[in-house]
């Protein structure tokens, strides 16, 4: 994660030339070396002051732009348990190395435990400067404690302490599949075992071909769950190797014993080279391609499921709770919890395809192309997807729904014949569509308002996600029971 200086002067300078101003490229060039500079023109404070792991060799304050697509908080944020958890690990590697001392250590350990507190308890709060979940920890433990937390990362960069909250993360998650897996092959042998009985046709080339037990079908895909299931393991042991006290690049130049770390973490090896470690995703990877398998599995279970409740064939009927209807045909029942078991097997095929071709051209050791951005999901949307909004406006209004439809729709056709986004449109402009628009228009382009108002059960607003949220942990809690 270490950020070099190319992207910090770029953004500033193109902004300068924008606007202008000379200042900002000035202070951009400056570099040490340069003329010394008259008092009133020398840069403001360091970035480090700002709380900036990397900011000791940067003047000035980065730009509010560098720093929302530099982030990475949103995402990884997920990480905080196994990132106070390898963070309490390396703290014992460092007391053990004399670069601790024991009342550090336990400073530490204890200042740890209340930032995981405030995590699980939902109050620990975030501020601007916290660009990933390690800034943001290690800025709350400094808050707790003092200067000894900026002893914690002795010897240790972002770079190997990335990768070991994500080998942490992901060692987790491996298990917890494994146990979903397991439950749903238990639960289609026990199937079989009661309907081994039962006859039908089987098919090739979706022909009918010879008969064979309704068990036999099952346990054709049981077994292929089977092999998902030992290949679940094998990534589990890749993904079982610790990274930590690689460093950056180089190593650990201060004695930190890998075993212990390896001990307290309960890792099963750990890594070669220092910068395999650091930059190797092999096991995102490989992970990702089983993820893609196991779902080509599924999905072509759920094909032959689709297939044999459908009324030309009748061989089986899907619950209704697990069933929709047709908002025109009143007959309809439709298999979409099969059908989006089947369509969601192209999202994961699709995320394996799209770290490959990220891995693939990265040079040796850690690259920012290895992290995760939340704005890419901002950026991906756009005023014109507030085109109901509009409408809804006009309806609040007490316009019919279908006349603010239309009404909606000229405003999105008049924004393209001016080439110009739908909120960029003047009052003015709205109002030859209609009267009813007014400046109170305005709160209609307001992302975080529009899906506010969907507060109905099952709705997208906040309080109805946390009632899902609510409901949804109720049904676990009860199936546990």
């Amino acid at each position: 994660m270490d950020t070099g200086p190319a992207a910090a002067d770029a953004i500033p300078a193109r902004k300068a030339l924008a606007s202008g101003g000379r200042d900002t490229i000035r202070a951009a060039r400056r570099r040490p070396g340069g003329p010394k500079l008259p008092d009133d023109e020398k840069p403001p404070n360091m970035a480090s002051e700002s709380g900036k792991l990397w900011g000791g060799r940067f003047v000035g304050a980065v730009d509010p732009i560098m720093e929302k697509f530099n982030a990475s908080i949103a995402y990884d944020r997920h990480l905080w348990e196994v990132d106070v958890q390898g963070s309490k690990a390396y703290s014992r590697g460092l007391e053990k190395a004399g670069l601790l001392t024991k009342a550090e250590m336990d400073q530490i350990l204890h200042g740890l435990d209340k930032v995981a507190e405030e995590w699980a308890q939902g109050t620990f709060k975030l501020n601007s400067n916290d660009e990933d979940i390690h800034t943001a920890n290690e800025r709350r433990l400094k808050e707790l404690i003092g200067e000894t937390a900026g002893k914690l990362h002795t010897g240790r960069s972002r770079n190997d302490q990335v990768v070991t909250d994500l080998r942490l993360w992901m060692r987790q998650t491996c298990s917890t599949l494994s146990g979903l897996l397991w439950e749903l092959i238990r639960t289609m042998v026990d199937r079989a075992e009661a309907e081994r009985d039962v006859l039908f046709p089987g098919y090739t080339h979706l022909q009918r071909a010879q008969p064979i037990r309704w068990s036999h079908w099952i346990l054709s895909h049981a077994v292929a769950l089977t092999r998902d299931s030992e290949r679940l393991l094998e990534v589990r042991k890749r993904i079982n190797v610790l990274p930590l006290g690689s460093g950056a690049i180089a190593g650990n130049p201060l004695g930190v014993d890998r075993e212990l770390l390896r001990a307290e973490l309960n890792f099963g090896a750990i890594t070669l080279n220092s910068m395999d470690a650091t930059s190797e995703r092999d096991f995102v990877a490989e992970f990702l391609f089983w993820a893609s398998l196991c779902m080509t599995h599924l999905s072509r279970m759920a094909e032959d499921l689709i297939l044999y409740c459908s009324k030309e064939f009748s061989f089986v009927q899907l619950s209704d709770a697990y069933s929709t209807g047709s908002s025109l045909m009143p007959q309809k029942k439709n298999p979409d919890s099969l059908e989006l078991i089947r369509s969601k097997a192209g999202r994961v095929f699709g995320r394996c395809a799209g770290l490959l071709m990220t891995l693939k051209g990265l040079p040796s050791t850690y690259n920012k192309d290895l992290q995760i951005h939340q704005e890419n999901m901002g950026q991906a949307l756009s005023p014109d997807m507030l085109a109901t909004d509009l409408a809804y406006y006009l309806v609040r209004k007490g316009m019919p729904f279908r006349q603010a439809h239309e009404a909606s729709g000229k405003a999105v056709f008049m924004a393209e014949t001016k080439g110009v986004a739908l909120n960029q449109l003047s009052l003015q402009e709205l109002q030859t569509i209609s009267p009813l628009f007014s400046g109170d228009v305005s709160c209609v382009w307001d992302y975080g308002h529009s899906v506010e108002q969907y507060g109905a059960l099952g709705g997208t607003a906040r309080s109805s996600v946390d009632w899902q949220i609510r409901q949804v942990r109720a049904l676990l809690q009860a199936q546990q029971a």
